[in-house]
């Protein structure tokens, strides 16, 4: 009855980056740190974690002399992000006759 849910997207900072990564399809990490109010060492740990599964793809480059991350969300970010939500609607879609001890 309930689709599982996505452990890689169960967590709230990657969940956030996901999120404004579908919204803007890139972002620096300055950027996804300030939306996200995250460490810049939490931020990063968790960046990997969505790299390492193959939902982001992060571009390391230089501008103006100084280094820049760059995170681009993947076909199979936005695939995942997508069944995330569709699963979170089996959850909320439940009629009060499902609950255990309600009766209708």
């Amino acid at each position: 009855m309930f689709k599982d849910l996505d452990p890689i997207l169960h967590s709230q900072l990657r969940l956030a980056i996901v999120s404004l990564l579908i919204s803007v399809k890139e972002a620096e990490f300055t950027f996804l740190k300030e939306k996200t109010n995250a460490t810049a060492g939490n931020l990063s740990v968790q960046i990997n974690k969505l790299k390492e599964a193959g939902y982001i793809e992060i571009v390391k480059q230089f501008k103006d002399n100084y280094p820049q991350t760059i995170c681009k969300i993947t076909r199979s970010g936005i695939l995942a992000f997508e069944n995330y939500v569709q699963s979170l609607h089996s959850y909320l879609q439940v009629t009060p006759i499902d609950k255990p001890g309600i009766k209708k």
